[in-house]
């Protein structure tokens, strides 16, 4: 990459990430965050300011796309408990609700997951996961006895990965969400219903989505629950496959969490 782009006065290193594919760029004061074969829906991001500037996009001899973006000083990513602030709402809502990025991920990624393709993606990996738990079997079942009266809400630009650690705070108090790699159109639910069930007590639920923009009620919470089972198992998969016991295991207890959720529904019930 050095060669292709930068000077010998130019120090590259690995920026971490599960994919090996993010590097940073350091030479006196200028300081760039580097990644390889990003999608072109990040152009599109950096004009909403919804990740950090776009700086440039290159390719290289070897085909590869190599994207520059701004470094971001000092940048912390959020802890668990501030994924309850309501900027985090805000933010998740200024993505959900824009035309402008629905329009352009549909042009360019063409990844628009019906509930019933997210069910087939589950299906595919379910074998790996039923030795592991009851609560797995119980949680496919549940995915198939109600898929069929699943009212799904307006496909909108999912990140597909909303946890703390992809959420970076600038030292200005700009708040971004980075690592688009899974991005899709889909339900809302597909985001928001992990988020809340990792996050967010359920007695602030209603305060949080209505910062979001989106009134907490029996249709909405049934979308939440299926979704977050939908996805939590499809991590579960994802680790599995890559032998990462610890997350395994952390997912195993989120997934127990949503299974047994009653609190929710009681209240809305009430």
């Amino acid at each position: 990459m050095e060669d292709n782009l930068f000077g010998q006065d130019w120090e590259i290193e690995p920026a971490g990430g599960e994919t090996g594919k993010a590097f940073v760029a350091i030479h006196e004061d200028e300081k760039f965050f580097l990644k390889k074969n990003s999608s072109p829906f990040l152009a599109a991001l950096s004009v909403e300011n919804i990740v950090p500037k776009l700086i440039w996009t290159r390719r290289v001899e070897n085909g590869d796309v190599i994207t520059a973006q701004k470094w971001i000083n000092n940048g912390q990513t959020l802890t668990a408990k501030e994924m309850r602030e309501p900027r985090v709402a805000r933010l998740l809502g200024k993505i959900h609700q824009s035309e402008a990025l629905r329009d352009m991920l549909q042009r360019i990624e063409k990844k628009d997951y019906s509930c019933f393709h997210l069910l087939e993606k589950v299906t595919d990996g379910i074998g790996n996961l039923n030795p592991l738990d009851t609560k797995v079997s119980e949680a496919y079942r549940y995915l198939l006895a109600n898929v069929d009266e699943l009212e799904e809400g307006r496909h909108v630009v999912c990140h597909g990965d909303v946890n703390h650690n992809n959420w970076l705070l600038s030292e200005g108090n700009e708040l971004y969400l980075v690592d688009w790699d899974g991005a899709m159109l889909a339900d809302p639910a597909n985001d928001l219903g992990v988020l809340l069930y990792q996050y967010v007590p359920y007695d602030e639920w209603d305060g949080w989505l209505s910062e979001y923009g989106q009134e907490l009620t029996r249709a909405f919470y049934t979308r939440v629950k299926w979704f977050s089972i939908c996805q939590v198992l499809m991590a579960m998969n994802w680790q599995f496959e890559h032998d990462r016991k610890p997350e395994l295991a952390r997912l195993e207890i989120l997934l127990k969490k949503i299974m047994e959720d009653n609190e929710v529904y009681a209240t809305l019930c009430e």
